[in-house]
């Protein structure tokens, strides 16, 4: 299997830099020319701890748990490793030193300067010292031999020497310079581990092997990969591999027993390598450049494509840095004893060297397995003793070579499981930090610090209007916080006295008492927690989920089915993310909950796998400032839920495309859906933004991962679906009750449609007729009609055909979905009546059916008419729905307020101008209206009149003599019941107003109507409302009048109207007008009956 080079990091500021391990392996130290020394759990730690060691470093080294640095003031120091603490000055040069190395045990260093100075020191007694002189130039590198019987310099004056008490050899091997900056190479020099029987020098090109003792150039190792100056070697722990890095950004790995170069890494960007480091257990490489970035390679020389230890590399152990916890590397890590041994060779005592000690692990299993690693000398022998069954006794002893036994325990190759990810609070800094963000949201900030002068929490809110802000005491030392308009929410985790608390500031409270506290049970600490409108809550370590009122009041307790990982609320909605299960290859297995905790409590997600990128973690989950739940991972995909397809989850941006180099990210704290805003904070070269100097918050633009989104149809399909996903939390809103912008859906609605109308146009100018069609079935019917008169002047006929007919279908679903609405809005307003008794107006239904029966008995006349009055009736529906757009128009019966009530009152529009900011969710408020005209109007709607009785007795009479003409009357007059005096105003008065203005249509007939009616002046209105009751039998023969009276000129023009308005509302089928034969036989038929 191939080496993987991962991407570079930012490490440093520009400069020399160097690289290494510490002792175990388990993490990568890097020094660099600002004076820092920093150690990096792995590649992707965005919050190394640093150690500043002097204003500018040129060289450091690292053994037991000491930290030499070699600094801009001539001196070399020694700190304490990972402390940091100041352990004194080892030795000082007249200018600086340019490198310093431990020898084998890490007793004593070796320094060399740009003085010509090489100097060995005793660590535990700085006094002991040897000075060697003998170079003409600064001295570039060093190496002790691992027997330390030699140290090896390498010099500007070109110049590598060999040093002994008693003895030098010279070897004038490089290209001569004054100085360290000019010269061409820093030549690293690297003695071969344990033996040391081989000294790599590297000279121009090529990499040069002395044998020891006799300093004769063994061999060279070379390849037409490496095409500039190498500046850096360094050996692989068993000392069969030897890596080399160029000036021009070049790494060759050489296998020196047979010459052979295994592995070639380019650098991303040619940068000089000044640094390598060999993973001490590991096939890994750390190397850094003059730029002061990071990188790491792995897998290196692994031709079985295995591990080339039976342990986890550390990057996989450690891939997630502190999101993660270090017992889970146990179960990885200690299962199997690693057996790691070779064949004596009976060489001469050089040799003897060579062997490799057995490394044992943990006593688990008795059985032992031996694989090919980086410690083994040569893989053939290796194959030949590869069943070896080790015990505890003979390990001290040797190893007896035991025949194949079919008891071994295989081993596992498969692939390693994930550490899970530590439970994490969104919009917070790592706890470690003396100062750090503990959350930022849409509300505000929480900041908390914790030094020796201080131990506090500051709360600044975005709005002072919220709150103002506050600076409070951190006694309990609270890790975790959540900030909303109406509380501060804090938790601290147990101690060996004190246990887990939950800590609440209900500043919106209106009594006094604005603070309380729980104390969680025994052994149970809160992991996180969140807030939402009315409620806080909190995962804890059992499992659990807490819930609590705003005020303190404990509610629900429920199980979650593993443990949590971060949670998230908003409004009446939480949503809990934890892990399912354990994941492989470095994938998290994670689940999601979302609830409503409202008045109708219900599970939205039911434990759903939570989508991820490969081999990444969640970084932030939250909602929307509409309160859609979304979700960023570490790969810096933001994921929104999609209510209109079914609750899944699609992504809406991708933030690394926005960063400039690999190491930076965007840190999110905000996601807005109106305007579609993604608010986040950029890091360069790290993963979170530190508290100083504030940092300042960046708005990114949301992108549907569509393809060929550069083309015009890819943009426009891109952005309709995006508006289309947007907006579906208006859908949601409105179905819960909550406020929200009117305009703004319908400026969606006609966004859209204008998309969809320009994808039709550009199909039609492809001759993709089809395609065209399916555009048409996303269009209203409105623009389909649009669509019909394009695809026409196109002279594509048969797609304008096609849609007609779907334009047809549209208008038939539109009607369809008008009288389910107007049905559902009737039973409902009954519904919430005073009355509940068997009325004949609590059973709407029947009434249906029986328009029905009508309908489709089809008798004559009297079924057109019937129609008629249902497409009135839909007028008059229309008409009320825009009464309730003008607030000032009074109500009138039940029929008028049929629609749904508006979600949108004058009070919470004037509330909602003011503050020119993301929508809040508000509880929905009714339509304001006094509860007298209220049952005034059910009254009148329900009270049947003087009239009325006398038509059902004409009705039943007539049901003897005619029973289906008399059927079809009688619906006729029962459907003409419910009228205001407004209506019989209008009814008498419609001539004149399409005399004053002929071109209204029905709406504009009907507000021309209600000016004109509100002029009257109260006992006018007052008397068309008893005419309306009809009390009297005078409006009974007026009505019959009415009917026998001849049509004029203004009935036609108001059936001419009212054909004209029924086209425009697009009806199911083509109403046939009335004619006067038709009247005439229903009124002279009614008078018949009086």
């Amino acid at each position: 299997m191939p080496s993987t080079q991962k991407p570079m990091r930012y490490g440093h500021t520009e400069g020399h830099t160097d690289v290494c391990f510490d002792d175990s392996g388990s993490c990568i130290v890097t020094g660099g020319s600002d004076g820092d020394i920093r150690i990096w759990e792995n590649l992707d730690d965005d919050d190394p701890k640093s150690i500043n060691v002097g204003e500018k470093s040129y060289s450091f080294a690292l053994k037991n748990g000491r930290l030499v640095s070699a600094i801009s003031n001539n001196t070399v120091q020694i700190h304490t490793f990972p402390e940091g603490a100041p352990d004194g000055i080892l030795t000082r040069f007249t200018t600086n030193a340019n490198h310093v190395v431990f020898n084998t045990d890490g007793t004593k260093i070796a320094a060399g300067s740009s003085d010509f100075m090489v100097k060995i020191v005793e660590v535990t007694d700085c006094s002991q010292q040897k000075s060697f002189r003998g170079h003409d130039a600064p001295v570039l590198s060093l190496c002790f031999d691992p027997k330390e019987a030699f140290l090896a310099s390498a010099s500007c004056d070109g110049s590598v020497r060999v040093w002994k008490i008693s003895d030098q050899t010279i070897w004038p091997l490089l290209q001569k310079c004054n100085d360290v900056v000019n010269a061409k190479s820093i030549c690293r020099l690297a003695w071969q581990p344990k033996s040391g029987k081989l000294l790599a020098v590297p000279v121009d090109k090529v990499v040069k092997l002395y044998r020891r003792n006799t300093w004769e150039n063994q061999c060279d190792l070379s390849d037409n990969f490496i095409t500039q100056t190498l500046n850096v070697v360094t050996w692989s722990p068993c000392g069969l591999y030897l890596a080399a890095g160029s000036v021009d950004g070049c790494i060759a790995v050489w296998n020196v027993d047979t010459r052979q170069c295994m592995e070639r890494i380019k650098h991303e960007r040619s940068y000089t390598i000044c640094g390598l480091a060999w993973h001490p257990k590991y096939g890994q490489i750390a190397y850094t450049d003059t730029e002061g970035n990071l990188g790491l390679i792995e897998n290196v020389c692994d031709k079985d494509g295995k591990k080339l230890s039976a342990k986890v590399p550390s990057t996989v152990t450690k891939e997630y840095n502190d999101l993660f916890d270090g017992d889970d590397n146990d179960f990885l890590n200690g299962d199997l004893t690693e057996l790691q041994s070779s064949p004596k060779v009976t060489a001469n005592e050089e040799d003897d060297d060579d062997d490799l000690m057995l490394a044992s692990g943990r006593p688990r299993h008795r059985a032992a397995i031996l694989e090919d690693d980086e410690n083994s000398l040569d893989t053939a022998l290796m194959k030949v003793n590869s069943n070896l069954e080790g015990d505890e006794d003979d390990q001290a002893d040797g190893l007896s070579v035991l025949p194949g036994s079919s008891t071994q325990r295989p081993f596992y190759d498969g692939p390693m499981p994930t550490p899970q990810q530590k439970p994490f609070q969104s919009g917070s800094t790592p706890v470690h930090l003396t100062h750090r963000f503990m959350v930022w949201n849409s509300i505000g900030i929480i900041r908390c610090y914790n030094d020796e002068q201080d131990n506090a929490v500051d709360v600044e809110f975005h709005d002072t209007s919220i709150h103002h802000a506050t600076h409070l005491p951190n006694s309990l030392n609270h890790t975790m916080a959540d900030l909303s308009s109406e509380a501060i929410l804090l938790a601290s985790e147990s101690t060996e006295e004190l246990a887990s608390k939950l800590h609440c500031i209900h500043f919106s409270s209106w009594d006094s008492s604005k603070e309380w506290t729980v104390d969680m049970p025994e052994d149970e600490d809160i992991e996180a927690i969140c807030l939402g409108q009315g409620w806080a809550a909190c995962a804890t370590s059992a499992l659990l989920t807490r819930v609590f009122t705003i005020g303190g009041v404990q509610k629900e307790i429920f199980s979650l089915p593993g443990p949590v990982v971060s949670m998230a609320g908003h409004g009446e909605q939480l949503m809990v993310i934890y892990h399912r299960g354990t994941g492989f290859d470095g994938d998290q297995c994670l689940g999601v909950q979302l609830m409503e905790l409202g008045k109708r409590k219900k599970q939205v997600l039911h434990g759903d796998p939570l989508p991820l990128a490969r081999k990444s973690y969640l970084m932030w989950v939250g909602f929307s400032a509409e309160g859609t739940p979304c979700y960023v991972d570490s790969e810096g995909i933001v994921r929104m839920l999609n209510r209109g397809l079914g609750n899944t989850w699609i992504p809406v941006c991708n933030t690394r495309e926005y960063c400039k180099g690999k190491s930076d990210h965007y840190w999110v704290v905000g996601i807005h859906e109106n305007p579609q805003q993604l608010r986040c904070i950029p890091c360069k070269g790290a993963r979170f933004p530190p508290t100083l100097p504030r940092p300042a918050v960046a708005i990114l633009s949301f992108k549907l991962p569509y393809c060929q989104i550069t083309t015009e149809k890819g943009q426009m399909e891109e952005q309709f679906w995006r508006s289309a996903v947007f907006h579906n939390h208006l859908d949601y809103l409105s179905k819960h009750g909550y406020e929200y912008d009117e305009n703004a859906k319908n400026q969606a609605a006609k966004e859209q449609q204008e998309l969809l109308m320009k994808l039709f146009a550009l199909s039609c100018k492809l001759e993709r007729e089809f395609r065209c069609m399916e555009l048409a079935g996303l269009m209203t019917q409105n623009v389909v009609n649009l669509a019909v008169k394009y695809a026409s002047r196109s002279r594509k006929l048969i797609l304008a055909q096609r849609l007609s007919e779907l334009a047809v279908e549209k208008a038939t679903e539109l009607a369809a979905a008008e009288e389910e609405e107007e049905e559902e809005d009737f039973r409902s307003h009954l519904n919430a009546g005073y009355s509940h008794s068997a009325t004949e107006w609590s059973q709407p239904r029947t009434r249906i059916l029986q328009n029905d029966q009508v309908e489709d008995s089809e008798e004559g006349d009297a079924a057109e008419e019937m129609e008629e009055m249902t497409a009135v009736q839909r007028h008059s529906k229309k008409y009320s729905e825009a009464n309730k757009k003008d607030p000032t128009v009074p109500p009138g019966n039940v029929l008028d307020t049929m629609s749904k009530a508006s979600k949108k009152t004058p009070a919470s529009t004037s509330r909602a101008g003011n503050k020119q900011e993301s929508p809040v969710l508000k509880p929905l408020i009714p339509k304001p209206k006094s509860k007298q005209a209220l049952a005034a109007s059910f009254f009148q709607s329900r009270t049947p009149s003087t009239g009325d009785k006398t038509m059902e007795e004409r009705e039943e009479k007539a049901e003897k003599d005619v029973p289906e003409t008399a059927a079809a009357a009688t619906e006729t007059i029962e459907n003409k019941r419910p009228k205001t005096g407004f209506q019989m105003w209008l009814e008498e008065n419609r001539g004149s107003i399409l005399e004053d203005a002929p071109d209204l249509e029905e709406t504009e007939i009907i507000k021309e109507g209600m000016s004109r009616f509100r002029m009257l002046t109260s006992e006018e209105r007052m008397g068309w409302t008893e005419k309306a009751k009809g009390g009297t039998a005078d409006s009974n023969s007026t009505e019959v009048k009415k009917r026998k009276r001849p049509l004029g000129a203004s009935d036609e023009g108001r059936e001419s109207q009212e054909e004209k308005s029924k086209e425009d509302l697009s009806l199911p089928r083509k109403r046939k007008p009335l004619d006067q034969p038709a009247n005439v036989k229903l009124s002279a038929f009614a008078f018949k009956q009086s």
